[in-house]
């Protein structure tokens, strides 16, 4: 079939509105009408050539949501009708990985995914004139119709709005699951959150759904205040109109009669900055801070930090 698709056609070009081919879904493969589509950073950081595994033609985009058209031979989870979220960091349940039940970073279809392909090593995209587009984190949701293979498919309600569902794919579920599964944040916590983008505020949200009592949230821009505290923030930070640093403006917040060290339990950043990076690590509670790294840095960009800080007791 051909479908209309938004193809990045080089590192550091503009999208373009094309028609394109798309191959009927094989062997456990899925094809899905995308009825919504989210624009993450990730996206604009492949585009603008940043990325190493940047690979081109490519349809990006992986925000998706929407309806199935047709299933491969052997689908057996979901049918045509069903309403779903794509998946990018799908697992297949059969990699050491997966079995290990320790992470949700499958391996075995890392092997194809970075390549731009499908599990079974080609690509259902191509121009018109037959020449092959990759796929983008297993979704390209950058396009009208997309194939996405059955294990990255999410089944969700038939009345779930899908310009609001779109980011549960990446931009909900990473800020959530970054406090919920990564830190498994404790009621009553005071949390910093470095970045207040899209990522950032569902980090919050995940805060104030674990019961956080302090959520301080850092950025630049002052206009996110107001986004941060709808989203539950309790206090802001602009670094730039704070005397002194941010890290030791965090830990005076924190400090409390009973605890006259301070310190954020937790901290999270989603910037993608390493020096705000080490001012995350930095700004948690000696003994127990814990910092996330949620944001992606550039390639060969290096964290850093005195040992000390993880002597005593911070975790990174």
């Amino acid at each position: 079939m051909r479908t209309r698709a938004a193809v990045a056609i080089a590192a550091g070009q503009p999208l373009q509105i094309m028609e394109v081919n798309l191959a009927d879904p094989r062997e456990g493969e899925v094809l899905v009408e995308i009825k919504a589509t989210g624009i993450c950073h990730t996206d604009e950081f492949t585009l603008s050539g940043a990325d190493p595994e940047g690979l081109f033609p490519a349809i990006l985009g992986h925000e998706g949501a929407g309806v199935v058209i047709a299933v491969g031979p052997g689908v057996k989870t979901l049918k045509p009708g069903d309403h779903v979220i794509p998946l990018y960091t799908p697992e297949c349940r059969e990699c050491p990985s997966c079995l290990s039940r320790k992470t949700n970073l499958c391996t075995a279809i890392r092997s194809t995914q970075g390549q731009g392909l499908m599990p079974d090593g080609t690509t259902r995209f191509s121009m018109l004139d037959g020449t092959p587009i990759f796929h983008y984190m297993g979704c390209s949701t950058f396009a009208n119709h997309t194939v996405v293979p059955e294990i990255a498919l999410a089944k969700v309600r038939d009345d779930a709005p899908f310009d609001k569902i779109c980011y549960i794919g990446c931009g909900v579920t990473t800020g959530i699951g970054a406090v919920l599964n990564t830190a498994n944040v404790e009621a009553g916590a005071k949390a910093g959150v470095f970045g207040l983008g899209g990522i950032g505020l569902n980090v919050i949200q995940g805060l104030q759904m674990a019961g956080a009592d302090m959520i301080i949230g850092v950025d630049l821009n002052d206009d996110k205040e107001e986004w941060g505290r709808r989203f539950g923030m309790t206090h802001f930070l602009n670094p730039k109109k704070i005397e002194g640093s941010i890290v030791q403006a965090i830990v005076d917040l924190t400090k409390t009669p009973f605890d006259k060290i301070g310190g954020a339990d937790y901290s999270f950043d989603c910037t993608g900055n390493v020096k705000v990076m080490r001012d995350a690590l930095e700004c948690t509670h000696r003994g127990w801070g814990q910092s996330i790294i949620i944001g992606v840095a550039p390639a060969g960009a290096v964290i850093e930090t005195r040992p000390f800080q993880l002597v005593t007791g911070r975790i990174w």
